[in-house]
């Protein structure tokens, strides 16, 4: 089984990233996969969060692709809203996505 890229990207005005870190680990050990390989990466420029495409913290990729289409938000320096599947906002994606986003990327790399 291939291991996919898994990256955290975060802003310190955020509160979330500690706890979306430890969601991320414990899909990725549902999964078999291993959690140390987490690229955790701090944003705390305009500039940077301009190249990375930062729409707010915390953004989860797994091999580039978001875990949630971020859709038409603004890249920015703030802290991130997602949609859960049953209709409530959070802060954090919900777990769902996430072992989806982790499963799809370990499908597509065992057919490469």
């Amino acid at each position: 089984m291939a291991q996919p890229k898994v990256e955290l990207l975060y802003w310190e005005g955020c509160p979330s990233h500690p706890q979306a870190l430890a969601q991320l680990r414990e899909a990725m050990e549902e999964l078999a996969l291993d959690p140390d390989t987490i690229e955790v990466r701090h944003v705390d420029t305009d500039g940077l969060a301009e190249s990375e495409g930062f729409v707010g913290s915390p953004t989860i990729r797994v091999d580039g692709v978001d875990v949630q289409q971020p859709g038409d938000e603004p890249v920015a320096l703030t802290c991130r809203v997602y949609h859960r599947r049953d209709g409530r906002i959070s802060p954090l994606p919900d777990p769902a996505d996430l072992r989806d986003a982790l499963h799809n990327a370990i499908t597509i790399g065992s057919r490469s």
